[in-house]
């Protein structure tokens, strides 16, 4: 079986009942996520062998996070633990014209203290085909930024496949900043994952003819982004998600894979969202799962695209659908008619 890692941070999500807001809520659902770990439990919903490798706290709270992942199959033997809290984050769901809305509360967390001495990277990728990460990691300190880079070699010693989200995060580091650090990085990626905004405000590569804000796309633009990003890192492909944002409950979701110079896009599915957290993380974990598997690129696309298509419909961070599910969804059938 293939083995894939996710390398990141694990957080304490709460969150308002349905659609209250911060200041009227008198309670907050208390669950996990965070960007690789939600890749790490697709996968492993998927069947496939999968570990995710962080650092959480001895505690009470820390082992919550760690069971969370043993529920859905995920290793968390390489694990470390360590540190002082577990990184927190608040979501308020958007609805109509009102946005979601996110306030981290995660300085100081275990894994933002990490250091290189706590990941033996021989050890960890020991008989591993994949590593991912996202650009959530490097962000948190400038010790991750280093984590990272010698994981990442040691990846590329071991002819280990690396894939990486862009995932561009303002409220952790500027835009050259992670510019900076993510061209290091990116040297060592074999495929990259972005949305709309990633290559613009990482790499300053901007689809033309498009309105983020507007939801208007221009497929030929984002081929253009594709191949400019493939050109400046030599990516074996690059992934991107294309949102139409109608309003925070509607979405237009499709997808592009390009790869070997030809650009697939998937179909558009017209979503009305139960929870949009860990949408783009759910694509990669498709992905990933695709390729792993050989799957041409149209299919891969077409996976990916409704494996997120579907997590938009659970609530939480994790994407907890089959891949049977998701491979009914890909070949067209979008009714949701009641399956009995």
């Amino acid at each position: 079986m293939k083995k894939v890692v996710t390398f990141g941070e694990l957080m304490l999500r709460l969150a308002p009942e349905n659609y209250l807001r911060f200041v009227q809520t008198e309670k907050y659902d208390a669950t996990f996520g965070g960007a690789e770990a939600n890749v790490a439990v697709s996968l492993a919903n998927y069947g496939l062998d999968v570990a995710f490798v962080s650092k959480l706290p001895v505690h009470e709270i820390g082992q919550a996070g760690i069971n969370s992942l043993r529920k859905y199959g995920v290793d968390t033997s390489k694990i470390v633990r360590g540190g002082e809290r577990v990184g927190i984050y608040y979501c308020e769901k958007g609805a109509s014209q009102r946005p979601s809305k996110v306030i981290y509360d995660r300085a100081y967390s275990s894994i933002s203290t990490a250091v290189e001495e706590d990941f033996d990277w021989d050890k960890i990728f020991d008989g591993v085909n994949w590593f991912h990460f996202t650009g959530i990691t490097p962000a948190l300190s400038d010790n991750l930024a280093k984590i990272c880079e010698t994981a990442l070699k040691k990846a590329k010693e071991k002819s280990i496949t690396v894939s990486c989200d862009l995932n561009y995060r303002k409220k952790l580091w500027d835009k050259e900043k992670a510019r900076e650090v993510m061209s290091a990085l990116c040297r060592y990626v074999d495929y990259c994952i972005a949305n709309e905004e990633d290559a613009k405000d990482v790499f300053g590569i901007e689809a033309a003819n498009t309105e983020i804000d507007s939801g208007k796309i221009n497929r030929d633009g984002y081929v253009s982004v594709a191949k400019q990003l493939t050109e400046k890192f030599s990516f074996k492909g690059v992934a991107i998600t294309l949102r139409e944002s109608k309003s925070a409950n509607d979405n237009g979701w499709s997808g592009m894979l390009y790869t070997e110079g030809e650009a697939y896009f998937s179909r558009k599915y017209e979503m009305h969202i139960v929870d949009r957290v860990g949408g783009g993380d759910s694509f990669g974990g498709g992905l990933i799962y695709s390729l792993l598997n050989g799957y041409e690129a149209q299919y891969s696309i077409e996976f990916a695209v409704a494996a997120s298509c579907l997590k938009h419909t659970v609530e939480g961070d994790y994407n907890l659908v089959s891949k049977e599910e998701v491979k009914s969804l890909a070949g067209g059938n979008v009714s949701g008619r009641v399956q009995r």
